[in-house]
C-alpha cells in the first residue's frame, strides 16, 4: 500500500474526504514549488498533484498553458521535478501524483521511469493522454514498484469505458467534471453527482472530481458524493498573480485552506 492508498484508506475510516490541489511544478520555480507543496499540507492537502510542464498541454485551459510555459522558459523538465520531490521528501511525506503527458514520459525513457518515480518518492502518476488500452507496458512498469497508475473519466463516458478505467486505475480514479479543457467555472454540472454515482457501480476505489472547481461551495458540494476534490487552475491562477513574491505560498496555502475546510466540512 503506497501513501495515497493509505490516506484514502485513514479518510475513509474517519468519515473524511481527501483536498487534492494541482499546481505546476516549476512555477514560479522549482524552489518555490517546494515551498508551495509544503504550504499546501499545511493548509489540509490530503494528496498534491504536480503538472509536468509541456510545450502542447491540449487538455489544460490558458491558465495551465501559461503556467507551464512559464516553468519551460526556466528550463524546468520531468528530470528537474523528480530531483525536487526527492529532496521534498526529507520534509514532507504527503502523497504526490505526477499529472503529466506521455510525451515527456516516452522522451525520459519507460524502462527509467517508473525506477526514478520510486527513488524519488513519487506515489502515482496521472498520463492525461494515455487510455488503459495503450498503457500495458506503462502500467505493469508501475505496478511492479507500487506507484499507482490514475486514470480519466468523462461524462460521456460509457458503461464499457467505466470498467476498463475501474479496472486499471490504482490509487483513485479521476473523474472530469466536465468535457473540454481544464479551468474555472462558475456553476458545476448538475450530472456530476449521477455520474459519480454510476462509477461507484462499477468498484469501491475512491473517486475523485477535478476540472472547474473553483469555490469553497463547489469542494462542499463535491465532497457529499465523491471521495476527493481536485483543485487546479483557481490555485494556479493565483500563484500566477503572487509570481515569486516571499508571500506567494502563505497566500496560496490561505486560499486553499478555504478549499480544504469546505471538502472536509461533513
Amino acid at each position: 500500500m503506497n501513501r495515497i492508498e493509505a490516506r484514502f484508506d485513514e479518510l475513509r475510516r474517519q468519515g473524511r474526504k481527501a483536498f487534492i490541489p494541482y499546481i505546476t511544478a516549476g512555477d514560479p520555480t522549482l524552489a518555490g514549488t517546494a515551498e508551495i507543496v509544503l504550504a499546501l499540507e499545511q493548509a489540509g492537502a490530503d494528496v498534491v498533484e504536480l503538472g509536468i510542464p509541456f510545450s502542447d498541454p491540449l487538455a489544460d485551459g490558458a491558465v495551465n498553458q501559461e503556467a507551464a510555459l512559464r516553468a519551460l522558459r526556466h528550463g524546468t523538465s520531468l528530470r528537474d521535478v523528480l530531483q525536487m520531490v526527492k529532496a521534498l521528501r526529507q520534509r514532507s511525506q504527503v502523497p504526490i501524483v505526477l499529472f503529466t503527458y506521455f510525451n515527456p514520459v516516452h522522451s525520459y525513457g519507460l524502462d527509467q521511469f517508473a525506477p526514478d518515480c520510486r527513488d524519488a518518492g513519487v506515489d502515482g502518476v496521472l498520463c492525461v493522454d494515455l487510455p488503459p488500452e495503450e498503457a500495458g507496458e506503462y502500467k505493469a512498469s508501475m505496478d511492479a514498484l507500487d506507484i499507482a497508475t490514475v486514470f480519466l473519466l468523462a461524462p460521456t463516458s460509457t458503461e464499457e469505458r467505466i470498467e476498463i478505467v475501474a479496472r486499471h486505475s490504482t490509487g483513485f480514479i479521476y473523474y472530469v467534471s466536465r468535457t473540454g479543457v481544464t479551468g474555472e467555472q462558475a456553476r458545476l454540472s448538475e450530472d456530476v453527482r449521477s455520474m459519480v454515482e454510476r462509477i461507484k457501480q462499477h468498484t469501491d476505489k475512491p473517486v475523485a472530481v477535478g476540472f472547474g472547481i473553483s469555490k469553497p461551495e463547489h469542494a462542499a458540494e463535491i465532497a457529499r458524493y465523491a471521495d476527493g476534490v481536485i483543485v487546479g487552475s483557481a490555485l494556479v491562477r493565483l500563484i500566477g498573480q503572487l509570481g515569486d513574491s516571499p508571500e506567494m505560498p502563505s497566500g496560496v496555502a490561505a486560499f486553499a485552506k478555504t478549499l480544504a475546510d469546505a471538502a472536509k466540512s461533513l
